[in-house]
């Protein structure tokens, strides 16, 4: 099962409801979109929310529930239909095969049948042959402090919001001095810290009326007012969040604190890219080796990291792209001129470059960045990654 999962379930028996909605909260990389307790809003419901999965239990009403597996499946052919009765007769499996069931459980449903049947549903896709597409989530990370994480973080996230097919939110992970709000001059209703503790009773409708849009399309979810409230969002609560949040939009952009805490960790084992910000001196080059050594004792978390030089050309005393690779003993996936002054304006004022200089160098670069992590963009970008002889991150601590 690859992605996040949106299962809608409908169970007009409360006992068995509930039973299932528990093992679904329960799993990894399942969303619980929504659960009706009648038939004849189900329908509707998937129309509004557009699940995966749907989970519906016949035993109430058999041709009832039946006729609405038919009009699912036909309705709505990328939304995988699975049958649960308690009723184990030949016939009634097949009629509801017929009626465009994909698969049948047996109730009181085990969790062990649940996985594999949410397995094969999600890995056969729709009836088209595609599958159900997520979004991707990328962090930004920085080699130290104040190399531009979080302008890079906020422009991206502008840049990727101009093409009307994509929908972006950032989310501000620098719990205690997080000013992505600044950025965008806006003042949220509701902070990370609310979504989180309230997650249980989400679904993707309530989540974006969680969130402040910005007249750009770009949707904020800041961090928590208070930098006491910081303890009070756990690991656990991200990572629903941020699944919630994979499944609703198609880029999750991440302005990562530069303390590499707890929560930067689950948001790094969570993403899909991570662009990790430096600038062309040897403090920030020698972080960017001491970070993707610690990165290795992560899963897959070191091979996802694209080093993006920021600031380029700021002094003349810089490193050389060159001798920057063989410090690194990487390649510098791109690199982002410097303009302080633009940069710093563009802040002050609440403006984005593309508001505030559309025509510039660096808005120019950030937005063919972003550019390399939409849909095939990206896609193409991984596969030519593969294709390349890999070098190893480490090669410099071995010298």
């Amino acid at each position: 099962m690859s992605g996040t999962l949106r299962i809608s379930i409908c169970d007009p028996d409360e006992t068995s409801r509930e039973s299932l909605k528990k093992f679904l909260i329960g799993m990894d990389k399942v969303w619980l979109e929504a659960d009706c307790s009648r038939y004849e809003f189900f329908r509707e419901i998937v129309g509004e929310t557009t699940p995966d999965v749907a989970i519906i239990a016949i035993d109430s009403d058999v041709d009832k529930a039946l006729a609405l597996v038919a009009d699912i499946s036909r309705e709505h052919p990328t939304c995988g239909v699975i049958v649960a009765s308690t009723q184990t007769d030949g016939q009634l499996i097949l009629k509801a095969m017929r009626s465009g069931a994909r698969e049948f459980l047996n109730s009181p449903v085990q969790l062990d049948e649940l996985m594999g049947a949410l397995d094969r549903v999600s890995s056969s896709g729709s009836s088209s042959g595609q599958r159900s597409k997520t979004g991707v989530i990328i962090p930004i990370a920085g080699a130290s402090g104040g190399v531009g994480a979080t302008s890079i973080a906020v422009n991206m996230a502008v840049s990727l919001a101009q093409n009307p097919e994509r929908s972006v939110v950032l989310v501000d992970l620098d719990l205690a001095l997080g000013d992505a709000d600044i950025f965008l001059d806006l003042m949220a209703e509701y902070t990370l810290l609310d979504v989180a503790q309230n997650i249980s009773r989400l679904d993707l409708a309530l989540l974006r009326k969680s969130l402040t849009k910005h007249h750009s399309g770009v949707y904020l979810l800041p961090r928590p007012v208070q930098i006491e409230d910081n303890a009070s969002i756990s690991e656990d609560d991200l990572r629903k969040v941020l699944g919630l949040l994979k499944a609703s939009f198609s880029h999750v952009i991440v302005d990562l604190s530069k303390s590499y805490n707890r929560l930067d960790m689950v948001a790094l084992e969570a993403s899909t890219y991570i662009l990790l910000l430096t600038q062309l001196d040897l403090p920030c080059l020698r972080n960017v080796v001491r970070l993707l050594a610690s990165f290795e004792r992560y899963e897959g978390v070191a091979e996802r990291v694209k080093v993006v030089v920021n600031r380029a050309g700021l002094e003349r005393s810089q490193i050389s792209h060159e001798k920057a690779e063989q410090t690194i003993g990487g390649e510098i996936f791109a690199r982002i001129s410097n303009n302080y002054t633009v940069i710093s304006e563009c802040r002050n004022n609440g403006l984005s470059l593309l508001e505030q200089a559309p025509k510039a160098a660096i808005t120019q670069q950030i937005s063919e960045l972003g550019e390399k992590f939409s849909g095939d963009s990206a896609e193409a970008a991984e596969t030519e990654e593969d294709g390349k002889e890999k070098k190893s991150w480490l090669n410099f601590l071995s010298k």
